[in-house]
């Protein structure tokens, strides 16, 4: 992710939307996106929490790769097990460079044939959509058609109660279980919903026509559970569940496996799998997986109620360097101090103790498991 940003921002099609409803609108990714609305960051985090939060994340990239060797054709590009993907499921994927380095992170999706969103769907973070097209094109655009969708909208209906909410306007949404899709007609829309998120809670991606986006979003908010939340909470949801935000926790130099990401990638693609290797840095990676990475990433709590922010260094009792927070907040479900970073692996020894240098002070810090706050995806 990039500070700059162009001289014009991009707007999604619910503007207005996010206007009427007392947005603060802020550049991100070079488009105006809601911050928080009027009840705040905190609100809108435990509402999601609690009950269920709408999230316009039409910034984000969506694009259909079409033809029958494109399952093939993403795999060589990716770690991951896509020829696998079962129709109607979704899975999580990374772009890697020559250095197994991570290029974006993604989610994949093969939806049902004659569905009209591709023999896979795509969704790219913000912020790499353009540079995400380019590779996609480059390296297997000639093996299968790679085509952005810039006329469709992305909502995230995110908490427990987001499943009540959606069903109203289609009772059959309830039968998808976590990582799985499909074509719904929502409000009149045809709509490809996924039960997916980045809040750690249950909850649903709906991808659906731009120019429909805004009827939608006011049906959705219209139910009784349902509020809006932006960029604010969206981030300290995503970092209590401890999941990555690309170009802070992970980036072109750093792999999976020192990301804690290697769930991601199935046997089948590793060292002695029936598929393994032929993708951008599969030496490296099957190296790291073999003899374990020299830098991994993990989870910090706060030992004192003292924020600590991305770039904050963290030291050993001697005060010697031995990495920067990627991302830290105070949590609001656990009311703690929260944060990732990147330590050398023989300092990263789950509730050994470290210190942020805040301000001139050291605060002690605990490494613990991630997530901070437990996922509740529903998995049937």
């Amino acid at each position: 992710m990039t500070n700059s940003q162009p001289a014009t921002l991009h707007r999604t099609p619910l503007h207005q939307l996010h206007l009427e409803l007392g947005a603060r609108m802020v550049p991100f990714a070079g488009y105006e996106m809601p911050v928080q609305y009027r009840d705040g960051i905190i609100a809108e985090h435990k509402h999601c929490r609690s009950q269920a939060a709408l999230f316009d994340v039409s910034h984000m990239g969506q694009l259909r790769l079409i033809g029958a060797d494109a399952a093939k054709a993403l795999e060589s590009v990716v770690p991951m097990d896509i020829i696998g993907l079962g129709v109607g499921k979704q899975r999580y994927a990374l772009l890697t460079n020559a250095s197994g380095g991570i290029l974006d992170d993604l989610m994949v999706s093969r939806p049902e044939a004659g569905s009209g969103f591709g023999d896979l769907f795509l969704v790219v973070n913000a912020a790499r959509k353009q540079a995400d097209t380019a590779h996609l094109l480059t390296h297997i655009g000639h093996r299968c058609h790679v085509q952005p969708l810039a006329d469709r909208a992305l909502l995230a209906l995110q908490g427990p109660q987001a499943a009540a909410a959606l069903a109203r306007l289609n009772a059959k949404v309830a039968e998808l279980t976590f990582m799985s899709g499909g074509v719904f007609k929502l409000h009149g829309s045809d709509c490809f919903v996924t039960r997916s998120g980045y809040t750690g809670e249950d909850g649903f991606e709906i991808s659906v026509a731009a120019d429909r986006a805004h009827d939608l979003a006011r049906q959705l908010l219209a139910q009784p559970e349902v509020k809006p939340a932006g960029l604010g909470a969206r981030d300290t949801l995503r970092l209590e569940a401890g999941l990555c935000l690309y170009g802070h926790d992970i980036n072109e130099t750093t792999t999976p496996v020192e990301a804690g990401l290697s769930w991601a990638i199935q046997k089948v693609r590793r060292a002695g799998g029936e598929r393994a290797g032929g993708y951008p840095g599969a030496t490296v990676i099957d190296a790291q997986f073999a003899t374990g990475p020299t830098n991994k990433r993990i989870g910090l709590v706060g030992l004192e109620r003292v924020p600590v922010r991305e770039c904050t260094k963290i030291v050993d009792s001697h005060g010697h360097g031995l990495g920067v927070v990627t991302s830290g907040t105070l949590a609001p479900t656990i009311d703690k101090p929260i944060a990732m970073a990147y330590l050398p692996t023989n300092h990263a020894q789950l509730r050994g103790e470290v210190h942020a240098s805040v301000r001139g002070k050291t605060v002690p810090m605990q490494i613990t498991a991630m997530p901070f706050v437990p996922h509740r995806y529903f998995r049937g």
